[in-house]
């Protein structure tokens, strides 16, 4: 996988697969695992979500993975390790496991130490907290996330989208005592930025999750006028009509979409 794969990458974190049918009929393997994570005290970290994964697998991903690690062990240079690990962050994100691709993405960019890779860290670790449903892991990839983004910003203040990344994991899964966080964070870009097409977007993007149809409209029809071409601001907007039942408007904007998208 590319950089620019990485970027994109946008499905389930830790299968979690114990089944408990009593002494004599656990595997040997699986008893060690119950053990480590009984030590864990239930608190759910890269270990655990790499026990639990592996549990899972096939024998042909096992032994990708197995050889992977064994390689990166050995590994030296620096950049032979960044090969590698981008190779099993990859392979983890096919197998369906974006929190573990995210730890393998993090320890590049701890490598590396740029804004490029702290952001395919954060926006990998943003995919897990999309798609899982475990509390923990969530909030795993959650801590993680914000680390790697803030990290992806202090690189480059300048740089609004990781501002923008940031400010939609806490939209994704809010503090439990600032639930608005992740809203009032792109409400504030929004004042600093009137004009920026990602945080016009968003807050469209956010409109219609909450069926506020006509604030996504007002909010994506801005977007669409200072970039006309920009295919998500389009799909939205149909969206947004639709949900208004404005059919006409929905049609036309529907589309562009499909143009702009290639479809």
């Amino acid at each position: 996988m590319n950089k620019s794969q990485w970027i994109l990458i946008s499905a389930a974190v830790a299968l979690f697969a114990v089944l408990y049918f009593g002494f004599d009929t656990t595997p040997e393997k699986q008893k060690g695992i119950e053990k480590q994570r009984a030590g864990s005290f239930a608190s759910t970290d890269i270990n655990v979500l790499l026990m639990d994964a592996k549990l899972g697998l096939s024998s042909q991903a096992e032994a990708s993975l197995m050889a992977l690690e064994s390689d990166l062990e050995k590994a030296s240079p620096d950049t032979a390790k960044v090969a590698l690990l981008r190779q099993l962050s990859s392979l983890w994100f096919q197998l369906e496991k974006p929190g573990i691709a995210g730890h393998y993405a993090e320890e590049v960019a701890k490598l590396l130490r740029d804004e490029e890779s702290w952001s395919i860290a954060g926006t990998t670790y943003s995919i897990c907290i999309q798609r899982e449903q475990e509390e923990k892991v969530r909030s795993y990839c959650t801590e993680r996330a914000v680390q790697s983004l803030e990290n992806a910003a202090s690189l480059n203040p300048s740089n609004i989208q990781h501002k923008v990344n940031l400010a939609l994991v806490y939209a994704e899964n809010p503090p439990k005592d600032n639930p608005m966080k992740g809203i009032l964070m792109l409400v504030e870009l929004n004042k600093q930025f009137p004009e920026s097409v990602p945080v016009l977007t968003q807050l469209g993007r956010l409109a219609l999750k909450t069926a506020q149809f006509d604030k996504a409209v007002q909010r994506l029809e801005q977007a669409v006028s200072l970039e006309p071409g920009n295919p998500t601001s389009n799909c939205l907007l149909a969206q947004a009509y639709e949900g208004s039942g404005n059919v006409a408007k929905a049609t036309e904007y529907k589309t562009k979409c499909d143009k702009l998208s290639g479809r």
